[in-house]
C-alpha cells in the first residue's frame, strides 16, 4: 500500500470505528454501475465539510488492490449489493489530494510535483514494466495497463483548489486542467474517475478541458442527492440516540433541498451537535464570515435586495446558467448568488429555480457578515425584531404597527413596498428573531385558503402559534376577518394550545402612521368545559 497508489482502508476505518457514522456505502453501489461505461468519469461537488473526503476514503477502502476490506463492510448497506463481491479490492486506486499537492509544490510547478510523487510508487510496484527510463505519468500507466491488463480508479479530492487558491494565475489553472485531461480522457487504462471538490468543472472561460466528466452540483445533485449529506431519516435517528430535539436539530441544520431528498441537513454541524449535546454554529465556525462579507457586499444591482429579502423568509429566483464556475468572474448578481449556492451559503430549489436561506446557522452567519459595516439598516431591523415579538405576543397592536413602521423607514432604501409579497418579505424580516422559537412558512396551505405567514412553535418552544394576515392599501379588519372567515387555524392540524391572530395592514398613501395592526388571541385543539 502507498500514499497514492493502493493507499488502503485506514481513513475508511477511522470512519466506522468513530462514534457516529452513518452508512454511507450504497454510494459505492453507484460508482460500480458507472465503472468501464461511457459515464465513468463523475464530478460531485458540494460544499467545504459536507463529506467529500470521507466518501473518497471509503471508495478507496472497498476498490484498493492489496488490502481486505471485508470486514470493514461488513452489515453495511453495500453488503447486498450484487455488485459488491465482483469489485471488492479488485483495482489499482490512485489517490490525489490536490490541496497536498498545491501547499507542497513550488508555486507553478504542480503538476511536475504530483506525476513525481505517484510516479515514484508507481516504480516501485510495477519497475519491470517500467524499467529506469523516466516518463510521464499517463505514459507509465498505458505501458503497466498494457502489459497487466489492469485499469485505474482514481479518487481526486480537491480538484478545484487551484481554481479557487490561485485565481489571478491563468497560466496555471490552463496548465492544471490540461494535465487532468491527458492523465484520463480517452486513456485505455481509466475504469473510474470520481472527483470532488467545491466549483463544478463545466467551464472556465472557453477552456473546456474536463467535458468528459459527468457533473453533479448543490445546482442538481441527481442519483447522489441521498449522498451530500444526512437525510431527515438518518438525522432522526441521531436525536433519538443522543436525546436532542429533533425538531430544533431541523431549525438548526436543515434546508438544503433536492428532488427527490427535500430535507439534506449539514453533516458536519449535526455530528458536532451530537457530540457536544448542544445546538450552534459549527460548519460557519470553520471559516470566518469575511468569505462570505466579500460576496455579499458586491456591487451588483439588485444583490442586496435578493439578500434582504432572502434573510425575509423569500425565494429569489435565480439564474445559475451564466455562471463561469470560478470564484473571481462575475458578470451579474445571478452569479453571485450562484457561487453562494456552491460554497452551502444558500439552499437551491432546482425545480422552481429559486435560492434561499436554508436554516438558521447560515442566517446567522449572513447576520454575522452584516454586523461588521455596510448593512447597518437592517441590522437595526434585525435587533429590533425580539420586542416587535414580544410585543405580538402581548397583543399590542399600537406597539407593533409603531415597530412596523420603523422596520419599514428603515429597509425602504433597499425594499420597495408595491403589494403584499414585499410586504411579507419586510414583515417577515421585522420578525426575524422569532426564527428561535418558530419554524416560519409563507403561505401556508390553511382552511379556504392561504395563510400569508404562520409560525408554528418548535418542539421546545412554550410559545403560542401565530398567524399572519397582510393587507395592501385595505385595513387590519379586513385581514384578521379573513383569518377568521376562511378558517386558517384550521391548518394547524396537531397543534394545540393559544394561537395569535394578525391583521396587518400597509397604507400606501399615510406618512406618518403607514402600517396598523389588530391581534386577537383565541384557543385551537383543546376541549373545553
Amino acid at each position: 500500500m502507498g500514499i497514492y497508489l493502493n493507499p488502503g482502508n485506514d481513513g475508511f476505518r477511522r470512519a466506522v470505528r468513530s462514534e457516529i457514522y452513518v452508512d454511507k456505502t450504497g454510494l459505492i453501489a453507484l460508482t460500480n454501475k458507472y465503472l468501464d461505461t461511457e459515464q465513468q468519469f463523475i464530478c460531485v461537488s458540494r460544499p467545504r465539510r459536507f463529506g467529500k473526503s470521507m466518501a473518497l476514503g471509503m471508495l478507496a477502502a472497498y476498490y484498493s488492490r492489496g488490502c481486505d476490506s471485508r470486514k470493514l463492510f461488513g452489515g453495511l448497506k453495500i453488503e447486498d449489493d450484487p455488485t459488491y463481491e465482483e469489485y471488492l479490492n479488485r483495482y489499482d486506486v490512485i489517490y490525489l489530494n490536490m490541496q497536498q499537492f498545491l501547499i507542497e509544490a513550488a508555486s507553478e510547478r504542480i503538476t511536475e510535483y504530483l506525476e513525481q510523487e505517484v510516479y515514484g510508487e508507481l516504480l516501485k510496484e510495477y519497475e519491470e514494466f517500467l524499467g529506469k527510463d523516466r516518463m510521464g505519468l499517463a505514459v507509465a500507466l498505458r505501458r503497466i495497463y498494457a502489459a497487466t491488463g489492469r485499469k485505474v480508479v482514481f479518487l481526486i479530492d480537491e480538484w478545484d483548489c487551484v481554481m479557487r487558491e490561485r485565481q489571478e494565475s491563468e497560466e496555471l489553472q490552463r496548465q492544471y486542467l490540461d494535465f487532468l485531461r491527458n492523465l484520463l480522457k480517452d486513456q485505455p487504462y481509466v475504469a473510474l474517475a470520481y472527483m470532488t471538490g467545491i466549483l463544478p468543472v463545466k467551464k472556465y472561460g472557453q477552456h473546456s478541458a474536463l467535458n468528459m466528466f459527468w457533473e453533479f452540483s448543490m445546482i442538481d445533485q441527481g442519483f447522489f442527492e441521498e449522498y451530500t449529506g444526512f437525510t431527515e431519516r438518518e438525522v432522526q435517528e441521531l436525536c433519538e440516540r443522543f436525546s436532542m430535539d429533533f425538531a430544533l436539530a431541523g431549525s438548526w441544520y436543515d434546508g438544503y433541498q433536492f428532488v427527490r431528498f427535500q430535507h439534506i441537513y449539514n453533516p458536519k454541524s449535526v455530528v458536532e451537535a451530537m457530540h457536544r449535546r448542544r445546538f450552534s454554529n459549527y460548519w460557519t465556525s470553520t471559516e470566518t464570515y469575511d468569505a462570505l462579507k466579500i460576496y455579499m457586499d458586491m456591487d451588483f444591482d439588485g444583490l442586496r435586495q435578493d439578500i434582504v429579502q432572502m434573510l425575509g423568509g423569500e425565494r429569489i429566483k435565480v439564474n445559475t446558467l451564466s455562471f463561469q464556475n470560478d470564484m473571481r468572474n462575475f458578470r451579474v448578481k445571478d452569479d453571485v448568488l450562484t457561487l453562494l449556492i456552491h460554497l452551502g451559503y444558500l439552499g437551491y430549489d432546482s425545480e422552481r429555480e429559486e435560492a434561499f436561506i436554508p436554516n438558521r446557522e447560515i442566517s446567522r452567519e449572513f447576520e454575522n457578515a452584516m454586523s461588521v459595516g455596510g448593512w447597518p439598516e437592517v441590522m437595526r431591523v434585525l435587533k429590533a425584531s425580539e420586542k416587535l415579538l414580544e410585543d405580538t405576543l402581548l397583543g399590542d397592536d399600537e406597539r407593533v404597527a409603531k415597530g412596523l413602521d420603523r422596520a419599514h423607514t428603515e429597509v425602504a432604501s433597499i425594499l420597495t413596498y408595491n403589494d403584499e409579497n414585499s410586504l411579507a418579505c419586510a414583515v417577515g424580516l421585522a420578525y426575524y428573531s422569532a426564527r428561535k422559537d418558530y419554524r416560519v412558512i409563507r403561505e401556508m396551505p390553511a382552511g379556504y385558503g392561504f395563510a400569508d405567514i404562520v409560525f408554528l412553535p418548535l418542539a421546545y418552544s412554550k410559545k403560542p402559534a401565530i398567524i399572519v394576515e397582510l393587507k395592501y392599501d385595505k385595513s387590519a379588519r379586513t385581514a384578521i376577518s379573513q383569518i377568521k372567515d376562511r378558517q386558517y387555524i384550521e391548518g394547524l392540524a396537531g397543534y394545540s394550545g393559544e394561537v395569535v391572530l394578525v391583521g396587518i395592514n400597509y397604507d400606501k398613501g399615510s406618512k406618518n402612521k403607514p402600517h396598523s395592526c389588530i391581534i386577537e388571541k383565541t384557543m385551537y385543539g383543546i376541549q373545553t368545559k
